[in-house]
C-alpha cells in the first residue's frame, strides 16, 4: 500500500486549514476540473503547484510582486489547500511542477505521467516535528522497552528511527503503537505512552503532560526532510530555460523579502490564511535555503545533507515499513543540480 502523508499531512494543521486528505482520510480524486492543463501550446505559462508550508510561501510574494515576469519566467501559480491534491495533480500531468518533499518526490516518481525531478531546495524543516518524552526519559537510550506512540511512515517515524540507529538501536529496542498523529499526542498527553513523535500543533498538546519535554526534533537532523521544487522530466527537456527562469526567481524572491520583511510576511501570512505573528511562529522551525545550501544538498556526501545519500536512506526506511513497495529505479534521475549550479555560476 502506498500512502504519500510523511511531512505533508501536516500542512494544513500547521496553518488550520481543512483539507480532505485528513490523517487515515481517502485522497481526493483530481481530474482536469479540478487542476489546470498544464504548458503545451507555444507561449503558454507554466502551471506551478504549492500549498500550505513556510517554505513555498515566498512564491505567493513572487506572484504579487511580478518578480516571474521579471526574471523571464512565464509562470501560473495554482494554490492547493490540500497537499495530498496537489501532488496527485503532478504524478497525473496536470502541473508542470510542484512544491513537494523528498520522501514524496521519491514515493510519487515511479508512477509519474511525465517524470518528477528535484531542482532546488526551497527548505529544509529545522525543530517544527519533535519527539515528546515523558518525565524521567532523558535519553534516546532511555526509550528502550518504553512505548513510543506515532503515524508509521510518516516524518516522526523516520526521525525517530535515525535517532534510534545513531544510538545503536532500532525500532525493535521500543513498542510502537501506531496511530494517527493526533491521537498519538492525545495518548501521551493522557499518560497512556512513554513518548510521542509530532508535529505542530500536535506536540503543543503532548507537552501539556506534567513532566513532558522535547528529546529531539529536525533541528537535530539537518537534512533529513528538504522541501523541493519539482519539475516535470518533460518540462526539463523541451523548456530548460524556464526551469532556469524559475530557480532565478526563487532567489531574487529571498532577495526581496531579505529587504521587504514586513511586507513579504503579510503576504505570506494573508496567502496561508493566518496572522503575520502565528505564520512567524512556524516559520521558525524552517530554514530556508541559500544557493551554497543548495549546492550542498544536491552534491554527494556520506550525510542527510546530501540528497543523492538521503533519498536512498528515505527510500530504504519506506519500504522496510511498508510505506512503499519500491522507489524509482534509477534515485538520480530525481535530481537535477544543474540549474542551481547556473544560477550560482551566473549570480
Amino acid at each position: 500500500m502506498r500512502r504519500q502523508r510523511f511531512l505533508s499531512t501536516c500542512l494544513a494543521f500547521v496553518f488550520g486549514l481543512v483539507v480532505a486528505v485528513g490523517c487515515g482520510g481517502t485522497p481526493p480524486d483530481v481530474t482536469s476540473e479540478s487542476a489546470p492543463e498544464v504548458a503545451s501550446a507555444e507561449n503558454a505559462p507554466l502551471v506551478i503547484g504549492y500549498s500550505n508550508w513556510p517554505g513555498w510561501l515566498p512564491w505567493a510574494v513572487a506572484e504579487e510582486k511580478g518578480l516571474f515576469a521579471e526574471n523571464g519566467a512565464n509562470v501560473e501559480l495554482k494554490w492547493f489547500d490540500g497537499y495530498l491534491a496537489s501532488m496527485e495533480a503532478f504524478a497525473g500531468g496536470q502541473l508542470d511542477g510542484n512544491g513537494q518533499t523528498l520522501n514524496d518526490t521519491i514515493s510519487f516518481a515511479a508512477d509519474a505521467a511525465n517524470g518528477e525531478v528535484a531542482v532546488l531546495v526551497n527548505d529544509n524543516s529545522a525543530g517544527n516535528d519533535k519527539v515528546i518524552v515523558a518525565e524521567g526519559i532523558n535519553s534516546i537510550e532511555d526509550l528502550k522497552g518504553k512505548t513510543v506512540a506515532l503515524e508509521e511512515g510518516v516524518v516522526g517515524d523516520f526521525m525517530l528511527t535515525q535517532a534510534l540507529k545513531d544510538a545503536g538501536m532500532s525500532r525493535s529496542d521500543i513498542t510502537i503503537k501506531n496511530l494517527e498523529t493526533g491521537a498519538a499526542a492525545a495518548a501521551f498527553a493522557s499518560g497512556q505512552v512513554d513518548a510521542v513523535a509530532a508535529w505542530p500543533p500536535f506536540w503543543g498538546i503532548a507537552l501539556e503532560r506534567e513532566g513532558s519535554k522535547e528529546l529531539l526534533s529536525s533541528k537535530d537532523y539537518p537534512g533529513a526532510i528538504p522541501d523541493l521544487l519539482v519539475m516535470s522530466q518533460k518540462v526539463i527537456d523541451e523548456q530548460p530555460e524556464q526551469v532556469q527562469a524559475m530557480v532565478n526567481t526563487w532567489f531574487a524572491t529571498l532577495d526581496y523579502i531579505a529587504k521587504n520583511p514586513d511586507e513579504s510576511n503579510k503576504i505570506m501570512a494573508e496567502r496561508s490564511g493566518v496572522s503575520v505573528e502565528e505564520y512567524n511562529d512556524f516559520k521558525a522551525g524552517t530554514r530556508i535555503f541559500t544557493i551554497e545550501e543548495n549546492l550542498e544538498a544536491f552534491s554527494d556526501g556520506d550525510g542527510m545533507k546530501h540528497m543523492p545519500f538521503s533519498s536512498q536512506v528515505m527510500n530504504d526506511f519506506m519500504v522496510d515499513v511498508g510505506f512503499i513497495e519500491a522507489g524509482p529505479e534509477d534515485l538520480g534521475a530525481i535530481l537535477n543540480d544543474s540549474f542551481v549550479k547556473a544560477y550560482a555560476e551566473g549570480s
